[in-house]
Order: C-alpha cells, then structure tokens, then sequence
C-alpha cells in the first residue's frame, strides 16, 4: 500500500476519533444526529465515474454488511441520556477500541479486495460499508432522540437555578 493511502486512513481515523470527542461535549440536536448520514450520502457521486461501478448486488451486500454487522459495535456503545433537561451523548470508554477494531478489520478487507478489484473499486464498496454502518447507527440514534424529546416534552425537567 502507498503512503498516501496510509495517511489518508490515519488522518480521517484520526479526524473521527477527534469530532466524537468535540460531538460529546454539547447537547445533542436532531441535526447533529442526521448530518453525517446526509453529508456521507454526496460520497455516492463517485459512482457517476465509470471506474468506480460494481456491480449492483455487490454494492448491496456492502452495504448490508455494514448496516448489519458494523454497525452493532457503534449503537451497542452509543447511548443517549437525559441532563438537566437536554439530551446528551453517553461516551462509552469502549468506544474508541471498537472505532479503532472497525478500522482494522475494514483495513483488512479492503486489502483482501484490492487483489480482485480495482483501487477505485475497492473505494466504493468500503465507502458503501461505512454508509450502511453510519446510516443504521444514526437511524436508531434518530429514534433514541425522539423518544427522549417526547419524554422530555411530557415531563419536562425542572430548571435549576444558577
């Protein structure tokens, strides 16, 4: 593997792991849960390039992998939480050793698939794993979210005096 594949992995993983830390110390929005999901979806671009294109099914079973698979290790050690009347992320210490696990073992396929696709290829069918895992993830995040907002409009939390 060249360098700049090296250090695009290192710096993104890196640029994760720093956005997770700043997400967690601010009171979560409705936005904040679906931007990313929203952001990653523009990725899908990429498949307007010829070079790019697998085929469907292949596509398919990326992104059920990731929804299905992936995606468990991020929502089992996610959790949101009600504090003085806003919703907050819950950060697991675990978090990060799974984040950095996904990494990995995505580094790893990614290398097994590099010897039968090309490097554009392989691109978009990581790219298409790491969305089905996002996607799940902040879809049952969504979810979490408003039934905390609903509880927190039944009974709202008294205000504390400053």
């Amino acid at each position: 593997m060249n360098a700049l594949v090296i250090g695009s992995t290192v710096v993104g993983t890196l640029g994760i792991l720093a956005w997770r830390v700043r997400e967690g110390q601010t009171p979560v929005r409705l936005g904040k849960i679906i931007a990313p999901p929203l952001g990653m979806s523009t990725g899908f671009c990429m498949f307007l390039a010829p070079a790019t294109r697998v085929p469907l099914e292949w596509a398919a079973a990326a992104f059920l992998l990731g929804a299905l698979v992936f995606a468990w290790p991020m929502i089992l050690t996610s959790r949101l939480h009600v504090q003085d009347g806003k919703i907050w992320m819950k950060r697991s210490r675990i978090f990060f050793v799974i984040l950095l696990a996904l990494v990995a073992v995505r580094w790893g396929l990614r290398g097994t698939i590099e010897h039968y696709l090309s490097l554009q290829q392989t691109a978009g069918l990581m790219f298409t794993l790491a969305f089905g895992m996002v996607s799940h993830w902040r879809i049952r995040m969504l979810f979490e979210y408003l039934k905390l907002s609903a509880e927190l409009k039944d009974n709202p939390a008294p205000r504390q005096s400053t």
